[in-house]
């Protein structure tokens, strides 16, 4: 890379490295939340924010957090981080990049003897990805206080959530009166996880809202029958509804991507019931991943849903429920000034960028419930990733590096300034 940049890409490198080492043998990178690789990945980044002079410590949330404390703590903390957890035989930069970015960023701080006036945490959170007790952004929920209380009783084999935290070091027994109002901005860097950046030749991507994910339940009931003798136009086939659905939301999905803002719809799960050779089937429940940057789009592909399953159950003979929205989560805007400084940053270090939204979930989501937060994608090739063959090249991890380190800087400044006036853009 011929740029000048305040961090250095070849300690961004070692460390990638180093965690990619720390894998399942013949399952390239997997580190799962809560198991023995896990803590020892844990271990070496422990040891890594140790050797930048960063106090170290394991929050309440089972969160590694290193600190690096300002000359006026009172105005705040500026934090940054991601997850390194992986999921089965994913990748070694979804997560990793961002975490080791953020340490990247404290070093180059400490290198250039630059003091900041506020606190600053670099924040390995806990299981971002889905994890074993089937629930995901463990921590970052857990340390703003949204962990539902139910959740700490889901189980995995002999282990519950709430003893799985304590073996992280955590307490889950005070996780209700987890705030943390002290977080005066939060940044994360992170893989885009999509193609955009490596076509349009972008280096960094300024993430305006990570999409709202709706999660909907359809039953389609048929009637069973002997699939050698029932005739063909006296069948009540739940299985030609349902793969007319999918079709059709596909369609649907489709055509509303083609509006402004990011949609997507998916039908990631299907169970066929009985699920055999010679009988028709009789029942199929299907599960809908619907993503959207603006709700509006959601809200209207929800009544097209409403409408369209009562049209094609009278034309195929089935009883179709009303679509159940099992779980619905609403966009999360990137903060406007922080989006700001991260434009400026990008103007600095002299990195092309654009906006866009995630389609993918984040830690940042949940902290930006309760502090000013935004985030940065750094392009993956052919935009892979959740696999084996995820790669992000280690110059533009260093230069989505170099943007948060001049961001922190002037979040530094404009934070300090907005005290004196006794303002807040937050």
């Amino acid at each position: 890379m011929s740029r000048n940049l305040p961090v250095n890409a070849k300690r961004i490198a070692e460390d990638i490295e180093a965690l990619a080492a720390i894998t399942e043998p013949g399952h390239p990178w997997t580190r799962r939340a809560f198991s023995p690789l896990f803590r020892e990945g844990r271990s070496y980044l422990e040891a890594r924010m140790k050797a930048a002079g960063l106090e170290t410590r394991i929050d309440a949330a089972g969160n590694l957090i290193g600190r690096r404390t300002g000359r006026k703590p009172w105005l705040g903390t500026i934090m940054l981080g991601s997850h390194s957890d992986t999921v089965p035989d994913g990748g070694r930069f979804d997560g990793i990049a961002g975490v080791i970015a953020a340490l990247e960023v404290a070093r180059a701080l400490c290198d250039q003897t630059i003091e900041l006036d506020h606190d600053l945490e670099i924040v390995d959170f806990l299981a971002e990805e889905v994890s074993i007790f089937g629930v995901s952004c463990i921590g970052s929920r857990a340390m703003t206080g949204q962990l539902p209380e139910a959740w700490l009783s889901r189980v995995s084999g002999d282990l519950d959530l709430a003893g799985g935290i304590a073996q992280m070091g955590g307490e889950p027994g005070v996780l209700a009166q987890q705030k943390r109002p002290d977080i005066a901005g939060f940044l994360e860097l992170h893989i885009e996880q999509g193609p955009v950046l490596e076509a349009e030749r972008k280096d960094i991507g300024i993430v305006t809202a990570i999409a709202g994910i709706t999660r909907v339940e359809i039953a389609v009931e048929g009637r069973a029958d002997h699939a050698g003798t029932t005739p063909m136009d006296r069948r009540a086939d739940a299985l030609v509804a349902a793969s007319q659905l999918v079709l059709d939301i596909r369609n649907a999905a489709a055509e509303l991507a083609r509006t402004p803002g990011h949609f997507a719809a998916t039908v990631g799960e299907f169970r066929i019931e009985p699920n055999a050779a010679n009988v028709v089937p009789s029942k199929v429940v299907l599960l809908i991943d619907g993503r959207a940057e603006i709700r509006a789009d959601m809200e209207a592909f929800c009544r097209w849903l409403d409408g369209h399953v009562e049209k094609l159950a009278t034309a195929y003979g089935v009883r179709i429920e009303a679509p159940d929205r099992v779980s619905d989560n609403l966009p999360t805007p990137g903060d406007a000034g922080l989006l700001s400084t991260l434009e400026a940053a990008c103007e600095r270090v002299g990195a092309k960028h654009r906006r866009m939204a995630s389609g993918a979930g984040h830690d940042t989501a949940w902290i930006a419930k309760v502090a000013p937060a935004a985030m940065i994608f750094v392009p993956c090739r052919a935009g892979r990733s959740h696999c084996a063959d995820e790669w992000a090249d280690n110059d533009d991890i260093a230069l989505g590096a170099a943007v948060l380190f001049e961001a922190v800087r002037e979040m530094d400044t404009d934070s300090k300034r907005e005290k004196a006036n006794g303002t807040h853009t937050g």
